[in-house]
């Protein structure tokens, strides 16, 4: 505009120029024409750039549509799930081998479980009537027993309890003859059991006589030490596990010295030391065969019969033991205990 000229008013109602809209920016062809510099040459050999593909226009419309209209519903997700041809018989075979496995996990949880609880009854009843009871016979091979079940009865009772455990060479040869010759005539022979007092007392019970026991002095230690003194089947099946284990794993000698330390004989008095003193004042030691026949003739029933004071009855079977006492000696019977007592031939043989 030449800055002579005077500009010319706006018609009423007409806006300004600065109210105009702006024009378009030039394209980048018509900036390069209205470069000085530009040939127009050059148009043809300038590299045309590729277009980029359009993803929406490569699909089908009616694929366009349904991504639009997912997208729709879902920005943030571009494209449908596009179903698998075959997808429902894989689904279904996953769904029947995931039955399977189920089911196989199933029957190896109930298989641990049964197996679980019968090795857990094994193992109890493995701890109960092998590893205690060989523990427990094996521990008192070596070590005297403190008390035993009668005992505790006695004393429970109200019973002054005297209980003095000695070695066997502190007892009374002619003790251990008498009650080898009162209670079990075999037991250097048997192994735990007499079958000829067995099969005897079974005849003679038959017969309607006097009840006859036919327990070894083992039986007797097995019954005194492991168990209780009453009567029954149970007791009577246990009495013959521990007599077979006593047998096995002591020697006799040991047999013999835990019976004369746990007999009972009366008033209170368990063992033979016991016994000893509060019959007769004397050590067990010292017992005479007079003083042994008596307290072996009173062990069927210590606490009704008494040696120090006898009646008629275990006078008369303390003579009776005597002589048989003496026939034990001279026959050799106690001589798995005694050493004087075996053969001249085995006697050497064990010096």
């Amino acid at each position: 505009m030449n800055p002579d000229e005077t500009p010319t008013p706006a018609p009423e109602g007409a806006k300004p120029e600065s109210d105009k809209p702006p024009q378009a920016s030039p394209t980048p062809a018509e900036a390069v024409n209205d470069d000085p510099l530009f040939d127009p040459s050059e148009r043809r050999h300038a590299p045309t750039p590729d277009p980029k593909p359009d993803p929406k226009s490569e699909q089908p419309a009616p694929a366009r549509q349904q991504a639009a209209a997912t997208q729709r519903a879902d920005p943030k997700q571009e494209f449908p799930d596009i179903p698998m041809p075959g997808g429902a018989r894989v689904g279904g075979m996953r769904a029947r081998d995931g039955r399977i496995n189920l089911d196989l996990d199933l029957g190896r949880i109930k298989r641990r479980k049964r197996y679980g609880f019968l090795i857990t009854v094994v193992s109890v009843l493995f701890i109960a009537f092998v590893l205690a009871p060989v523990t427990w016979v094996g521990l008192y091979r070596f070590v005297d027993p403190p008390s035993n079940v009668l005992m505790m009865q006695r004393a429970a009772a109200g019973a002054a309890i005297k209980h003095y455990s000695v070695p066997l060479n502190r007892v009374s040869p002619h003790l251990i003859r008498s009650v080898i010759a009162a209670e079990d005539n075999n037991f250097c022979t048997h192994s735990g059991f007499d079958i000829e007092a067995i099969e005897g007392a079974m005849r003679s019970n038959a017969r309607g006589r006097r009840t006859r026991g036919a327990s070894t002095i083992s039986q007797q230690v097995a019954k005194n030490l492991f168990l209780w003194p009453e009567r029954s089947w149970l007791r009577k099946g246990l009495e013959s596990y521990f007599t077979a284990l006593i047998e096995f794993m002591w020697p006799k000698r040991r047999i013999m010295e835990a019976y004369l330390n746990i007999a009972e004989w009366g008033d209170g008095a368990f063992g033979a030391e016991a016994a000893a003193r509060t019959r007769f004042g004397v050590s067990a030691a010292d017992l005479t065969p007079l003083q042994a026949a008596r307290l072996a003739a009173v062990l069927p029933n210590p606490n009704r019969w008494r040696a120090d004071s006898p009646g008629p009855y275990v006078r008369r079977r303390a003579a009776t033991l005597v002589q048989r006492a003496r026939v034990v000696r001279n026959e050799h019977l106690a001589g798995c205990v005694l050493i004087l007592d075996r053969a001249p031939d085995a006697r050497r043989n064990t010096q």
